[in-house]
């Protein structure tokens, strides 16, 4: 069960100085969808080239043009790529040959997704590695959560791991480790406390405990 630190409303150099603070208590650092238009591509070649040690998952949300556009950020340092749940079969399918080629990884996000657990199995079949249930970030503030729909997908997936984002933070953690999704997504639930490190080592002391137990 890896910890994935989502990173949004940065700029590169904002996205270094946390990293100083957590890179040795994350397992993932996600350039996330507005820090990418924000600084391009070259934001995951810094943070790839600045902490090698750390999977780079690069937020895009493809949504066409798979191949070509995954490509781009493998090419970039990304080791896995998001394409949107919602995007034709044979875009997603672009995305897992891109990432066939350079030898890295796919994430489908489920975001908006109607039918969630038929349209999770049929993306599943497509050939990518992690299925993510996203909970829109305007929809925090009405107090909607991943945890529902994490539970209505588990049965319909077989062999991709399960990822799991939006508006996670310590007090929601518990209920999410009782479904043991394979990556867990955090970004404000870190990112925005008044003492970042230590609330990232508590909640990876969560998951590890809970990983022991």
């Amino acid at each position: 069960m890896k910890l994935q630190l989502a990173l949004d409303h940065f700029n590169i150099q904002e996205a270094t100085n946390l990293l100083k603070e957590v890179a040795d208590v994350i397992d993932i650092v996600e350039v996330g969808t507005p820090f990418i238009i924000k600084e391009g591509l070259k934001a995951v070649e810094e943070i790839k080239t600045g902490f090698p040690h750390l999977e780079v998952l690069a937020d895009l949300k493809i949504m066409d043009a798979g191949m070509y556009e995954a490509s781009m950020a493998y090419e970039a340092g990304a080791d896995i790529v998001t394409v949107l749940g919602v995007s034709d079969d044979e875009t997603i399918k672009g995305v897992v040959a891109a990432a066939s080629k350079y030898n890295r990884l796919v994430m489908a996000d489920m975001i908006c997704v109607k039918n969630l657990a038929q349209r999770a199995a049929e993306v599943e079949n497509t050939g990518v590695d992690y299925v993510c249930v996203h909970t829109a970030s305007d929809l925090h503030a009405k107090g909607k959560n991943p945890l529902k729909d994490l539970r209505k997908i588990k049965s319909s997936l077989k062999k991709v791991g399960i990822a799991v984002a939006g508006g996670i933070n310590k007090a929601m953690l518990e209920s999410i480790l009782q479904e043991n999704p394979e990556i867990i997504i955090v970004g404000t639930g870190i990112t925005g406390q008044k003492d970042r490190r230590e609330t990232a080592l508590a909640m990876k002391k969560m998951i590890n405990e809970y990983r022991r137990s």
